[in-house]
């Protein structure tokens, strides 16, 4: 029984020289580099969120600049309308004050024309009625 025993004890040490040991060390081994992973992952995730949050922060501002250029667009482009309507306006006023001349010019023309040959209109409508 003392001989099983030793060899039980000689056993025991072996495998734990062996097997035990070098398992246990491979299994420490991984748990470390596991949990180092999970670590890197972690700081992936934080910087992954931190780059989010900038790359949001940064496209909200260039969506109120834009706004705000767009507006500042707007605003030249309805003082240019405007500027634009106004000159239109004065350039068909003077249009239009052109051709009221132009008329009342053939108007006083046409009724000088028509004066003068009253008389003789006259005479032939008289003519004409009388005979």
């Amino acid at each position: 029984m003392l001989f099983q025993l030793v060899n039980f004890l000689v056993t025991l040490v072996v495998l734990n020289a062996l097997l035990i040991r070098p398992v246990r060390e491979i299994i420490k081994q991984r748990q470390d580099k596991m949990a180092g992973l999970l670590g890197e992952s972690e700081q992936f995730s934080g910087q992954a969120e931190a780059k989010i949050k900038n790359y949001e922060a940064i496209l909200a501002q260039a969506r109120s600049e834009a706004a705000s250029e767009r507006e500042l667009a707007r605003a030249a482009g309805q003082a240019r309308e405007h500027d634009i309507v106004l000159a239109a306006n004065k350039e068909a006023q003077d249009y239009l004050l052109k051709a009221r001349a132009d008329v009342s010019a053939q108007v006083a023309t046409a009724m000088d024309s028509l004066r003068s040959q009253v008389g003789a209109l006259a005479a032939k409508a008289t003519a004409k009625v009388l005979g």
